[in-house]
């Protein structure tokens, strides 16, 4: 391309608020579900969790980008090319469990259970939900790190995961419920048919008070293994069932 022609595009770019920088994070351009798709250690079991990760910072890229951060936009997708293009990629990073757990642990909340009163007291408050009776349904991403409260409305945790299509069609909300909510030890298990929802459909209600809440047990393995133990989950889902 000719110099001329090159200030011209410049000059265009910038008349529509577009920086070269801006030109230059295209995002398409790491091609991250081509590889995806091309590399059949990337679809495999034991890399779920890789995949996820660096979908998580595509999606980081385009937060960046759509802030007008193209630069660091472009940094963050060399960063998804330089891994796709490196070792695999599970055998980078350290192997510290401790340091690991410190690390991703600035990414929990912080609020602490029961610190929050809600709005059900109000002259105005509308009344909640039955989860089955909602329409339209909701979606995942409406259930997964929306607050949970007690039926006295209380905060007591938030949803951290949610399984569906069991065998038996007993459908499920992990809640993370210790005094600051992080998943795993501290989570219950709650069947999705028990609770209620708000009209706004930005807080889940479980059929019991706060107090009780903390008797409820916690979720016994962090692989999921009680899904296979009928015992545990009648005893558990009993817990909520029969209750207004």
């Amino acid at each position: 391309m000719k110099t001329p022609t090159i200030l011209l595009s410049v000059a265009l770019l910038t008349m529509l608020g577009v920086t070269p920088a801006m030109a230059d994070c295209q995002i398409a351009d790491a091609k991250l579900e081509e590889a995806i798709l091309q590399r059949p250690e990337l679809r495999g079991k034991a890399n779920r969790q890789t995949v996820r990760d660096l979908r998580n910072l595509r999606d980081a890229a385009i937060t960046l980008w759509s802030y007008g951060r193209h630069d660091d936009c472009e940094r963050l997708l060399g960063n998804i090319r330089e891994l796709l293009a490196g070792p695999p990629i599970n055998s980078l990073g350290g192997n510290d469990e401790e340091d690991a757990e410190t690390q991703t642990s600035a990414r929990e909340p912080k609020v602490q259970r029961g610190a929050v009163q809600g709005r059900r007291g109000d002259k105005d408050a509308k009344p909640l939900i039955h989860i089955d009776e909602l329409a339209p349904g909701l979606r995942a991403d409406q259930i997964i790190g929306a607050e949970v409260r007690s039926a006295d409305d209380k905060i007591v945790g938030e949803v951290r995961n949610v399984v569906f299509g069991t065998k038996d069609r007993r459908d499920y909300a992990i809640v993370a419920s210790g005094g600051f909510f992080t998943p795993g030890k501290d989570s219950i298990v709650v069947p999705i048919r028990s609770l209620k929802v708000s009209q706004e459909r930005d807080s889940f209600f479980l059929p019991m008070p706060e107090a009780m809440v903390r008797t409820v047990p916690h979720m016994p393995d962090q692989d999921y293994k009680w899904l296979s133990d009928e015992a545990w989950r009648i005893r558990n889902d009993a817990l909520f069932a029969g209750r207004p």
